[in-house]
């Protein structure tokens, strides 16, 4: 008899909220646009350990970091690597990401030495489609990042946004981009419209996101974790097994940074009901 389908469960926490002056037009967190989200400086350090004990009770094997802003400076890297170091000495068995933007090999040096696992940086959308979404840096600096992330020996989780506009040959480019980076994990997100961005439309419909992720999953291979994440519930809620079916193996339970998920007691549900089996542990991958 074929073993279950192993689905990994994925955490996010935003621990730094709403305050980035980049102009990324697909983003709640610029201060440019005004969203009605919250907005906060550092959480404490204790509320972080907490949120991760849940989302380790909830599934999660992983458990990501994330700073709102550009990049990380010497208080950020500094916030990022003590909270890194308390979730690890509380709770076992997680895999911890950080996303905290541009980062330099010395930062990123200094987050693996204090217990991060992996980096978060996305590619966003193709090179030649990124000025439209974003001027005030640019795609070769993000794809960078990817690289210096490699280099320091840290897992890499990079992907895309998919329906802000762009055509698809974008769409290929973006995957293209992301497979040259052979990253460990592949979160694909689907814009998720706000009234406050100038992005007023989701270019995607059930269709084309089926078809990114069977491309994704050719492009990758079977041993990379291909995760559905943002704007899974406004294509996939009710359709979860044809996502799987196309080769998507991880989601994001929980909130995400600043619009509401399902309740991962809905998703455990969900998944039992497909007959999938949440992992228990990173080496079953």
């Amino acid at each position: 008899m074929p073993t279950k389908k192993l689905i990994f469960l994925c955490a996010i926490n935003n621990i730094l909220s709403g305050t980035c002056k980049e102009d990324c037009k697909f983003c709640t967190q610029s201060v440019r646009y005004h969203a009605d989200i919250e907005r906060y400086s550092y959480k404490k350090i204790g509320q972080i350990v907490e949120e991760a004990r849940q989302a380790k009770a909830n599934g999660a094997l992983g458990y990501c970091l994330v700073t709102a802003g550009k990049g990380l400076d010497d208080k950020k890297v500094d916030f990022v690597a003590r909270a890194a170091q308390a979730v690890k000495a509380e709770v076992e068995g997680l895999n911890l990401i950080a996303c905290n933007g541009t980062a330099s090999l010395e930062q990123l040096i200094y987050l693996k030495e204090h217990g991060i696992d992996s980096y978060n940086h996305n590619l966003e959308t193709s090179e030649r489609y990124y000025p439209e979404i974003c001027l005030t840096h640019g795609w070769r600096e993000r794809y960078e990042t990817c690289e210096n992330v490699k280099s320091v020996g840290l897992a890499l989780c990079s992907g895309g946004i998919f329906g802000m506009g762009e055509t698809e040959e974008d769409r290929n480019e973006l995957l293209m981009a992301i497979a040259s980076l052979q990253p460990e994990s592949i979160p694909l997100n689907f814009y998720h419209p706000n009234p406050a961005l100038p992005i007023k439309t989701r270019n995607i419909g059930f269709e084309e996101a089926l078809e990114i992720i069977r491309k994704a999953h050719a492009l990758l291979g079977e041993d990379r974790l291909l995760m559905v994440a943002g704007g899974r519930e406004l294509l996939f809620n009710g359709k979860e097994g044809e996502m799987f079916n196309a080769g998507a193996n991880s989601i994001v339970i929980g909130d995400y940074l600043t619009t509401s998920g399902l309740a991962p007691k809905k998703d455990q549900l969900m998944l039992e009901k497909l007959g999938y089996e949440v992992a228990t542990s990173c080496d079953s991958h």
